[in-house]
């Protein structure tokens, strides 16, 4: 007797009670995290993506805050200031007509960061769409589809852009469209691959057994599913729209005088070179600044967003 009472005992120390492990647990508290919070932990770890985010929030601040740092007229010409090099009065100096470069820097950033981001929504609004249609629904609407994006990538992107820029005249507006036309196919051909392979996931197919509509299955989970790829290439796609504004600036197919923009002020600056040098590094500084904190924080997301990326 004695042994059985020491082996129950033993037993009731080794095994816990269900009933307290259960209490045990509901009052611990459990944080599940999502993987939009994953992601950003993610990033907090990339030194390089929080290095593209302060540099982009930089130009974003400057921008909005232009009338607030300068009180010089992004217009008004000084013919007696021309050329003036770096001071305290001019901190970037001054132009070929007397106007302040910091001025137009800091205004120039309203410019560049509104052409990258109405052209990246519109080329990824259409791309968008169009490679889901593509891709869900193959056949001849594919193959219609795939062959408009062949020919708008068969032409290199800058020279298409000038193209119908040319057509449409020369224009803010009209800079816009041309930058979002060359976009749609690269945003059309990586969602066609996307929804090619999810059409034909086992999900996908119990939805399509159950009557699910198409549209309801493409907003549901072909298009959440999709969301990652999109944004990483709407990232990147920011650096190159800027780019390509700055391309067309600098021809004379862009943005008009006086609205300051980047690409113009490079144009103008070419011809004072070894006179007066600070005209052509301040905008061409920071066109490259612009397009690397983009392709940083691009970088950082395809990083953060790719399982195979992560340690």
């Amino acid at each position: 007797m004695m042994r059985i009472e020491e082996k129950k005992k033993y037993s009731e120390q080794q095994i816990p009670n269900p009933a307290k492990v259960g209490q045990h647990i509901d009052s611990e508290e459990i944080e599940a995290i999502s993987p939009w919070k994953d992601t950003a932990k993610q990033l907090r770890k990339n030194r390089f993506a929080i290095i593209g985010f302060v540099i982009i929030l930089f130009f974003i601040v400057l921008g909005l805050a232009a009338p607030l740092v300068t009180s010089y007229s992004v217009e008004e010409q000084q013919l007696v200031n021309r050329l003036h090099p770096p001071s305290e009065e001019h901190w970037l100096g001054t132009d070929h007509l007397g106007r302040d470069i910091f001025t137009r820097i800091a205004y120039g950033a309203r410019v560049s960061l509104q052409v990258g981001f109405f052209a990246v929504t519109g080329a990824l609004f259409f791309g968008t769409l169009l490679g889901i249609i593509a891709g869900y629904f193959g056949r001849w609407v594919d193959m219609v589809i795939s062959r408009i994006f062949d020919i708008l990538l068969a032409f290199p992107s800058i020279l298409l852009a000038i193209a119908i820029v040319a057509i449409l005249g020369a224009s803010l507006q009209n800079a816009l469209i041309a930058i979002a036309i060359i976009n749609i196919p690269i945003f059309g051909r990586l969602v066609r691959s996307r929804v090619i392979s999810l059409r034909e996931e086992e999900y996908i197919m119990a939805a399509k057994a159950q009557g699910m509509k198409n549209g309801r299955i493409i907003m549901h989970h072909i298009l959440p599913n999709s969301v990652a790829p999109i944004i990483v290439q709407a990232t990147l796609g920011f650096g190159t729209a800027i780019l390509e504004a700055a391309a067309l600036g600098f021809l004379g197919l862009g943005v008009q005088p006086p609205i300051p923009e980047w690409g113009q002020m490079l144009a103008d600056a070419r011809d004072f070179i070894q006179l007066a040098p600070w005209t052509l590094l301040a905008p061409g500084i920071s066109i490259m600044l612009v397009v690397l904190g983009f392709n940083l924080i691009g970088d950082g997301l395809r990083d953060a967003l790719d399982p195979k990326m992560k340690n």
